[in-house]
């Protein structure tokens, strides 16, 4: 089963801290959600509310056509996978799936062969007499997404569920993750702080911080074309360069930005543009020249720091393909494509001013 979820001016204070500030969210039936952002933005306070462990202070939570906002966590249809998985040691894999429908007062036979059938989506059909201590990190965490599944949960609520695996077998289980959401159709609402694994398997992303959304979308929009400053540097890195408004358009720390529309600003601005999203072939916005301060290899790129020559006193990161061995002192032109730019206001995170 899956159904949609509703958020509607929620906010969630403990005691005089406000930890949750006019959340309005809105998610599809069977869509994977990722709750993205810093320690203490409010991405696990939401899923608690969510969840039904927390009552917000205000606002009201919809899931399907039913308002849960203060219904328990037992007569809610949703399941919580926690980072810690909390399986039973002393039982099977096959008698920690079927948990929660022994609950339910499922008989013995009927829930023993649903276990299986849960142990077979993560491909753990012939370890149902194992115990957790003979499993690894990642098998543990399968068997916890099976047992948070057999339930038919409509929404699935995952709180940091990868974040004590390794870095390959992290990537490994947000491939299996993804694939097994798409076969079950169950909303999932993960919550991250690790961008790339957000970008790996959302198909929608909510960037949160200091209790609020500061941006919401396909993770390849959110990515290319942010809404907040905030959402821009978090996302991955990110150049800044000081920008103002003059006559003739905008003004950059390294020259006149083409093609942007400043007609309704007076205001400072940064300029921000992704390492990636600077070239070294001739394109229609050149930012002069840069010297190469270091560099370091990452297999797929060299991430390296330059020093541009118009602005000794600004430090661009830079990615260079692993064919260039780039030497420090080099200098290289710059160039980049106006279109990836994007402004806004330094004072705070508002709109940016798209060309």
């Amino acid at each position: 089963m899956t159904a949609s979820i509703s958020i509607t001016t929620l906010h969630h204070q403990f005691g005089d801290f406000q930890a949750l500030k006019d959340i309005n969210l809105s998610i599809d039936a069977g869509e994977y959600t990722v709750l993205l952002g810093p320690s203490g933005c409010g991405k696990t306070t939401l899923l608690s509310v969510l969840g039904g462990f927390l009552v917000p202070t205000q606002g009201n939570v919809m899931i399907g056509d039913n308002d849960m906002t203060r219904v328990q966590p037992a007569k809610r249809p949703t399941t919580t996978m926690f980072q810690d998985y909390a399986l039973f040691p002393h039982m099977t894999l096959q008698d920690n799936v079927a948990f929660g429908l022994r609950m339910r007062g499922m008989a013995k036979s009927e829930r023993h062969a649903k276990a299986d059938q849960f142990l077979e989506l993560v491909g753990l059909r012939q370890d149902g007499t194992k115990r957790p201590h003979e499993l690894s990190g990642g098998q543990r965490q399968r068997v916890a997404l099976a047992r948070a599944l057999a339930v038919n949960p409509d929404v699935l609520l995952l709180d940091e569920p990868l974040g004590a695996l390794d870095l390959k077998l992290r990537r490994s289980m947000q491939d299996e993750l993804k694939d097994i959401q798409r076969e079950v159709g169950t909303t999932f609402v993960h919550v991250t702080h690790d961008q790339e694994e957000a970008m790996a398997i959302a198909d929608r992303i909510v960037v949160m911080n200091a209790g609020r959304i500061e941006d919401q979308g396909a993770p390849d929009r959110v990515y290319r074309r942010p809404s907040s400053l905030f959402a821009a540097n978090f996302m991955g890195e990110m150049n800044q360069l000081p920008a103002w408004c003059e006559q003739h358009g905008v003004k950059t720390a390294l020259g006149y930005l083409p093609g942007h529309d400043t007609a309704n600003s007076t205001t400072q601005w940064t300029a921000c543009i992704r390492p990636e999203q600077l070239t070294f072939e001739p394109h229609e916005w050149s930012l002069g020249s840069a010297t190469i301060i270091d560099s370091a290899f990452f297999g797929s790129h060299y991430r390296c720091h330059l020093r541009s020559d118009e602005a000794p006193e600004l430090t661009l990161v830079a990615y260079l393909p692993p064919s260039a061995a780039p030497k420090p002192g080099t200098k290289l032109p710059i160039y980049a494509n106006p279109a990836d730019i994007s402004l806004f206001a330094t004072e705070e995170s508002k709109e940016a001013i798209e060309p």
